[in-house]
């Protein structure tokens, strides 16, 4: 069930392509409120809503917010030309894209003429807060590489709630956006992980691709509960098609769960139950008892028998922010916070650059 809430839009506080926050009036108080324009046509000030108040009534953090469900001021809004595969299917807030793989698109061809990623790295991350230390290492290491996002449907499913994206497309930082399976608002559209990767090569003519869900991840304590279980069959798709899977591992020593402590047990499930193949896993330098912890870790599960275990410096980051005047921050966490997490993600940017 969700929660529904009658409101009226007081102001619209920022506006981007897809996207308006507004402040909605709502039970007498002045609330926040996201509208997609996809879902539900442009938004004014005074116009009549109704909200889905579902988050905030849980008092969740990422995704707390209202979100516009219908403008009853919005008596129309025309379909655009174009396409006919449907996202949110079934739904009713289902909504047409013009994926770059259907037969009407200009682009079909180079699906059908498909032969190999041709050992194209691809970075295969577990949370988007990694997808900002990871991209912004790679430009500037090399600020000519086209980098290509990957966003898939394990969490946010609108690419215009990342305000992460939004901020490095400003900065030239990312070149082309690809939301696949029902994520959508990406500049390609595509059906799934695999033609996600080949229009980052063939269409996007990208260098290499970062592949991670929008913000939001699903947890349950459970072995196999977790949305970023997704990582392993992304990596898996890589290899399928003849790329260099590079699996960003969850690290960190701030968190106060156990099961979350050196490498999490989120990527240890993925790396030694999920991902069939064999993958390039990246972890930092690091030093003393996180160093053996780590290795301790990957020993255990002999994750080093399976996959490439590579260790890299990663404290490029602290340049790497201080040149695009940028900040980290990972489940409330930032660099100084949680150190080990952010070097792993420019670690595994610094390697992926060494296949180009």
């Amino acid at each position: 069930m969700i929660s529904i809430e009658n409101a009226v839009v007081k102001r619209i506080i920022n506006e981007r392509y897809g996207r308006k926050d507004i402040l909605v009036e709502i039970n007498g108080k002045e609330e926040k409120a996201i509208n997609y324009i996809h879902l539900s046509g442009d938004i004014k000030e005074n116009q009549r809503v109704i909200l889905n108040t579902t988050a905030v009534k849980l008092g969740l953090g990422t995704g707390g917010v209202h979100f516009v469900l219908y403008n009853l001021d919005n008596e129309k809004e025309e379909l655009s030309t174009g396409g006919h595969i449907m996202k949110l299917r079934y739904t009713p807030l289902q909504l047409k894209v013009f994926s770059a793989e259907e037969q009407q698109s200009q682009h079909h061809k180079k699906f059908l003429d498909f032969k190999s990623l041709e050992g194209m790295p691809v970075l295969v991350a577990s949370l988007h807060s990694m997808l900002l230390p990871i991209s912004a290492t790679l430009k500037f290491q090399n600020p000519k590489i086209k980098i290509a996002y990957i966003m898939t449907d394990g969490a946010a499913l609108p690419l215009t709630f990342s305000n992460t994206v939004f901020d490095l497309r400003e900065r030239g930082i990312i070149d082309t956006t690809i939301t696949i399976g029902h994520a959508f608002g990406g500049d390609l559209e595509c059906i799934n992980i695999y033609n996600g990767l080949i229009a980052a090569k063939e269409i996007a003519k990208c260098d290499i691709a970062i592949v991670s869900m929008g913000p939001g991840i699903v947890g349950t304590a459970t072995p196999y509960g977790f949305s970023g279980i997704e990582q392993g069959i992304n990596l898996d798709a890589v290899e399928t098609l003849r790329g260099i899977p590079i699996a960003v591992p969850r690290i960190s020593f701030a968190d106060v769960r156990s099961r979350h402590r050196g490498i999490s047990h989120h990527s240890l499930t993925v790396l030694d139950k999920i991902n069939k193949g064999k993958s390039h896993v990246v972890i930092p330098q690091l030093e003393g008892f996180e160093k053996d912890f780590l290795h301790q870790q990957i020993n255990n599960l002999k994750i080093n028998e399976k996959h490439y275990i590579v260790e890299v410096n990663g404290n490029i980051i602290f340049e790497v922010l201080d040149h695009f005047k940028l900040k980290v921050e990972s489940m409330g966490r930032g660099l100084k916070d949680d150190l080990p997490f952010f070097l792993t993600c420019s670690a595994a940017a610094c390697y992926g650059l060494t296949f180009l």
